[in-house]
């Protein structure tokens, strides 16, 4: 993909610059932030900003709050979070548009951030409604992108904005274009793509999206079981994805097909109520009362084999319920024989990155995406419409 214009030509200095970013972060039970990866990560393009000398007007969203002011999902805590990070004090203005965002606004001076409140507390925002853009579109002079995030969405904040202000990409966008392409544009081969994790009919175009692009496709997690029930494999009590059946089939024509490699797990890690919750069952035979949680030892074995050689890896979602240590196994064996593997190693999601830190596995990838929609349609070559409306370079 062609690189865009980035924020080292902007004119930024006393200029009120609208910053659209992805500080849609996990909450605790408590409300604060479990996890401030999307804040560390835009701190460069913010610390550029505050150099420069501009007047940054951050905004984002938080949740699906509807477009209802459902203050559960406020930004009030990444505000107070990203004041630490700053090193300054980072205000947060109690509406994204009016005149609370007005005001806190002329109270900028040059080097200075404020932070608006979630933009989702407009239904605005996700319809695109262009008096919503308007609204927006008057508090800033210019618009930086920074969301890879949510530049697959065609919402007010990353498609409207950008039509009506001169359009510039951070610098956390720019270094995920300059990531992702490769992926898209002639991966060193072989090329072996591993994906985990639920959303089957989500997930299956993207599936079908590398074969004959892929060498290998290494398919776990809840992903896996749709493919395996097609294949007439019995899951027993292991809930599988309905109403995929007829995408499933037809994913597995193509498979065959096609010169892509399409592996499966041949065992299983079994939760059982009556009995211990590491038993390995085959992958066409699990007990009547066992719900699949892991890819088992055999499997582990093969995904493992699968890498090696391989010059180039994408992985998107756990193998198995990653988040319960007894079933992580699975994808910290596979992720962690990764690191031994030379080559250029992607992971992408934010859900993805929390899973590799929390196993130790992070230092297997070269580059984590902070996108996980975006990065699975950029990487499938879809055209995103928050990256298609700013200016080529």
């Amino acid at each position: 993909m062609r690189a865009k214009r980035g924020i080292g030509s902007a004119p930024l200095r006393g200029r009120r610059v609208l910053v659209r970013v992805d500080f849609n972060v996990p909450l605790d039970g408590h409300g604060g932030i479990a996890d401030d990866r999307r804040l560390t990560e835009a701190l460069p393009t913010l610390e550029h900003l505050r150099s420069a000398g501009a007047r940054s007007v951050v905004m984002s969203h938080l949740g699906r709050p509807g477009g209802q002011r459902d203050m559960r999902f406020s930004l009030r805590p990444v505000a107070h979070r990203l004041s630490t990070l700053l090193g300054t004090p980072v205000p947060l203005a109690s509406d994204a548009v009016g005149m609370p965002a007005l005001e806190a606004i002329a109270r900028l001076g040059n080097g200075d951030t404020v932070l608006l409140e979630n933009l989702r507390f407009h239904a605005g925002e996700e319809a695109n409604d262009p008096g919503f853009v308007a609204q927006l579109s008057q508090l800033g002079e210019l618009f930086v992108e920074d969301a890879f995030g949510a530049v697959h969405r065609a919402h007010a904040s990353t498609v409207g904005v950008p039509r009506h202000l001169p359009s510039f990409a951070g610098l956390l966008l720019e270094r995920e274009i300059r990531a992702l392409t490769p992926l898209v544009e002639g991966p060193p081969r072989p090329y072996v793509v591993v994906l985990g994790g639920a959303k089957v009919a989500d997930k299956l175009p993207f599936l079908a999206s590398f074969l004959g692009r892929a060498d290998r496709l290494l398919i776990g997690g809840a992903l896996a079981f749709p493919l395996l029930r097609a294949r007439g494999a019995n899951l027993g009590a292991t809930p599988v994805e309905a109403g995929v059946e007829a995408a499933v089939d037809t994913f597995l024509h193509q498979a065959a097909a096609s010169a892509t490699e399409v592996v499966l797990p041949t065992d299983l890690v079994v939760e059982r109520p009556r009995g211990e919750a590491g038993s390995v069952m085959p992958a066409e035979a699990v007990a009547a009362d066992g719900v699949a949680r892991d890819i088992g030892p055999a499997s582990r074995a093969a995904f493992a084999r699968g890498l090696d050689g391989s010059k180039t890896v994408f992985w998107n979602g756990p193998l198995g319920l990653a988040e319960d240590p007894r079933f992580a196994a699975g994808t910290a064996e596979v992720l962690g024989r990764l690191g031994s593997v030379p080559g250029y190693h992607v992971a992408a999601g934010g859900d993805s990155a929390r899973v590799a830190e929390e196993l130790g596995v992070i230092g297997s990838f070269g580059f984590v995406s902070t996108g996980g929609g975006a990065a699975l349609e950029f990487v499938q070559g879809l055209e995103l419409p928050g990256l298609a409306v700013l200016p080529d370079a």
